[in-house]
């Protein structure tokens, strides 16, 4: 059995690609690529096509980590098809429920097994691309993914 999960923000070239790109690497690091599978996309097709935004490909060349994916929309079928489908505000998660037409067990906020696990106090990771925090976005998402993988091996005793 694959673990599908599927990053969700609004463009596909910020945040998205940023917790598909570490959480990815984290996965290849436990030896569980052939188990859980990792993809993003965006609410809005205004990147549709294109390359993440610098501030993301900078802050993961820092960390040592390589993304080589390009912006895609969420479309329907992305519901079905995952088995985390997460958001990474209110906002997307409003914008997934519409175009998935419900709201599916499999639709979780990003943060929230890290809010869970009591590492953050945040539900929502900020829009760098409005803030330019991309550092402070790259830790808040490494929380994100460390809780995120952690639950994913408990509950699939991976």
């Amino acid at each position: 059995m694959t673990v599908r999960v599927l990053m969700v923000c609004m463009g596909n070239i910020c945040r998205s690609p940023m917790a598909e790109a570490l959480l990815r690497h984290k996965v290849a690091a436990a030896g569980l690529s052939d188990q859980i599978t990792v993809d993003s996309a965006g609410t809005h097709g205004y990147h549709v096509g294109h390359d993440a935004h610098p501030g993301t490909r900078e802050v993961l060349k820092e960390h040592g980590i390589a993304y080589k994916g390009s912006a895609r929309q969420f479309q329907p079928e992305d519901a079905e098809r995952f088995d985390y489908v997460l958001a990474l505000d209110r906002d997307n998660m409003r914008d997934i429920r519409r175009v998935a037409r419900g709201s599916g067990d499999n639709l979780h906020m990003f943060l929230r097994f890290a809010h869970e696990a009591g590492t953050t106090d945040l539900l929502e990771v900020p829009d760098p691309y409005f803030t330019g925090q991309y550092d402070a976005t790259y830790q808040l998402v490494e929380k994100g993914v460390d809780a995120l993988l952690a639950h994913i091996r408990a509950e699939h005793g991976l």
